[in-house]
């Protein structure tokens, strides 16, 4: 099978369903409407509140939730063959990852700009509402602290220490981006060309002089800081600009390794199933929590209802921020998943995924991607050197802006869980922000038995994650069908995801059980247990609701339900 065919497959399909589900999905069961007053425009307070152009949010939206999810699950998940990786991408992202996101996104522009859990007070009960917004508080906690880890140790000399000062540059640009058109009026096209070409040359200068012998603690240190700052400054200052700019890098770079494989066009390498690697878990259900980011992820709900809403200016936005940041983050899994069963030969693929304990390690998910990604761009006529590097920055960056945007949902959800609680202090942004890097330091620091907690219980991430995207459709089903719409696109969905979550996590708990690893066993039974509460109390929520009035269309923007 040759690569170019299933990325040309692909871009067909996501054009195909962005013109007609999307359309379909957003027209007839949402009712998007372009004349109703957003959460941005009813509640604009400069901070959080902030209209925002489309362009610019579908930047900040893309940035977000990418990171480093739709790389590194879809360069282990091809463990299992080029195949299962390429279907469940496609489909995933297209039937039910965008209608999430679109619907999550829907729910919160429809509730005053509230997150998916807060939405739930209303929805399903008071209890319901604390039960998700502490496993909502636990996954980005454990996320967040692991992601600081992971990016101070990209940072080191043994990794990339070469991208510090491309990502740090970006950072820097992205104020003087925000002070330049927020504060100074200048155009967004020459900004944002000026920024690019800076951006560029930092990679350049980043090459030639690397950041070397800063101890990996001290990155845990300065990035928790950074993130602190990063959560509580206006939006439009920090957060904007600079996922909007790192989209453009994203951008760019993903259409050079579409380019390159546009020239080269490979014979995939790998095979279509593979068995054979050592101590490989069952396909079912395990890639479907292998590749979340690029398929179905519930921190896409998190972002979509945390910051993305708040910015929306227009309801009808919603289609191509959503739906469209969906599709264009299954485009980037999609590359990465060619670009580790063709950028490579069929020796190192064979090397890298020999076993699923070598796969599953940092390094070789990164070198397997960085290596296929820049032979793609070493196509086009650029060193290969410098096209791995701009692979690396590309990566790093993303993690970055992961942390940026996941530190400020996190402040979300301990001020709607201070307001829930009725604890004062807590719906202080700046308490708020304190206590989630608290809780971020928490799983980046502390350790046990010699690993930071958050590495030792991360392998809970992956259930817990698509377990909140099922909880996500669970909530999004309810509301829709308080509304009186159908709910058949989202419940279906949610049945299949929280089948698989669920036996996965079963699975788990029954391994770290025989293996005696206790700490993972005991969480991963609590959120099983708060999971399986949650769904019940949905369920008698529907039940509830079964025959009650639907909710007149002229309250859906000014109160909950």
């Amino acid at each position: 099978m040759n690569a170019l065919t299933i990325a040309l497959v692909t871009l067909a399909a996501y054009i195909i369903a962005y013109m007609a589900y999307a359309r379909f999905f957003s027209r007839r069961v949402l009712g998007l409407d372009p004349m109703r007053k957003t959460p941005a425009n009813a509640f604009e307070d400069g901070v959080d509140f902030v209209p925002t152009s489309p362009i610019v949010l579908f930047g900040h939206h893309f940035a977000s939730i990418a990171g480093l999810g739709p790389i590194l699950g879809p360069a282990i998940a091809v463990i299992w063959g080029w195949l299962p990786a390429v279907l469940w991408i496609l489909f995933g992202s297209i039937l039910i990852g965008g209608i999430h996101d679109l619907a999550s996104l829907f729910v919160s522009l429809r509730n005053r700009g509230r997150s998916i859990g807060d939405v739930t007070r209303s929805l399903v009960g008071r209890r319901a509402h604390i039960l998700f917004l502490v496993l909502i508080f636990f996954t980005l906690s454990l996320c967040m602290g692991t992601f600081v880890r992971v990016i101070a140790t990209l940072f080191s000399d043994t990794f990339y220490p070469e991208a510090v000062i491309p990502v740090f540059t970006l950072i820097f640009l992205a104020v003087m981006v925000g002070l330049l058109v927020y504060r100074r009026g200048v155009k967004l096209a020459p900004a944002t060309l000026v920024a690019l070409v800076l951006m560029f040359l930092s990679i350049w200068i980043g090459l030639r002089t690397p950041v070397t012998g800063v101890a990996t603690p001290v990155w845990v240190y300065l990035l928790i800081a950074y993130a602190f700052v990063a959560s509580v400054l206006p939006v439009w200052l920090l957060l904007q600009p600079r996922d909007y700019l790192n989209a453009y890098q994203l951008v760019i770079r993903m259409v050079l390794m579409y380019i390159g494989l546009f020239i080269a066009r490979p014979e995939i390498s790998a095979p279509a199933i593979n068995h054979t690697s050592t101590g490989l878990p069952s396909l079912f259900p395990f890639l479907f929590i292998t590749i979340a980011c690029g398929a179905i992820s519930g921190f896409h709900s998190l972002v979509a209802t945390g910051t993305t809403s708040k910015q929306l200016s227009r309801e009808t936005h919603a289609v191509p921020i959503g739906y469209g940041g969906m599709l264009a983050e299954g485009l980037l899994a999609m590359i990465v998943v060619l670009a580790c069963v063709s950028g490579v030969s069929r020796a190192e693929w064979f090397e890298h995924y020999a076993s699923w304990q070598g796969a599953a390690g940092l390094p070789a998910k990164m070198d397997a991607f960085v290596k296929g990604a820049g032979n793609f761009i070493s196509n086009i006529g650029i060193p290969v050197g410098i096209a791995r590097s701009f692979i690396v920055v590309m990566a790093v960056g993303f993690a970055m802006t992961t942390l940026d945007s996941g530190t400020r949902l996190l402040r979300y959800n301990l001020e709607e869980l201070g307001e829930g609680l009725n604890i004062k202090p807590l719906r202080n942004r700046f308490i708020a922000a304190l206590a989630a890097v608290v809780g971020i330091g928490y799983f980046s620091l502390m350790t046990v038995d010699g690993r930071p907690v958050g590495l030792l219980l991360w392998e809970l991430f992956g259930t817990t994650n698509q377990i909140l995207a099922s909880l996500g459709l669970l909530t999004v089903s309810l509301f829709l069908y308080r509304l009186g719409k159908p709910i058949v696109y989202t419940l279906v969905p949610m049945a299949g995801m929280l089948i698989m979550t669920v036996t996965a996590m079963a699975i788990r708990l029954r391994t770290n059980y025989q293996a005696g690893h206790w700490p993972l066993l005991i969480v991963g039974g609590v959120i099983l247990l708060l999971v399986l509460w949650l769904v019940i109390e949905s369920l008698l929520a529907f039940a509830r609701h079964r025959g009650a009035r639907a909710i007149p269309e002229e309250e859906n923007g000014e109160q909950t339900v």
